[in-house]
């Protein structure tokens, strides 16, 4: 199962493992206090699909999709995430505002595909 979290929200103890989505340490969050398994940054977008998107709801179905060829051509990247989740429960760990239009929500749509 994966499931989705900001990271500003605490551990909860059926988060099973936690990974950080994003390229870009999270505003005003110390190291020491995100509890998390793994920091991820190359399953993040990259810098110019981030830039490109600014988090604009007009260009999220295009974002999805530049998003989801990056994914395709990088799948070392997403592997360790479907492996721990073929073993039990996995949430990404995301920083936006914005709950429905981020990467997190891409990547988890994207891997539960790929777990069948």
């Amino acid at each position: 199962m994966i499931s989705l979290k900001r990271v500003y929200e605490p551990a909860g103890g059926r988060d099973g493992k936690r990974f950080l989505v994003e390229r870009l340490w999270p505003r005003g969050m110390k190291k020491e206090a995100l509890r998390m398994d793994g920091w991820l940054r190359d399953v993040a977008p990259s810098a110019e699909l981030r830039k490109w998107f600014g988090h604009r709801p007009e260009r999220w179905k295009e974002f999805q999709r530049r998003y989801r060829t990056e994914l395709d051509a990088n799948p070392a990247a997403w592997q360790p995430i479907l492996e721990a989740a073929r073993r039990g429960r996995v949430t990404l760990l995301f920083s936006s505002r914005d709950a429905e239009h981020n990467n997190a929500v891409v990547l988890a749509e994207y891997l539960k595909l790929k777990l069948g």
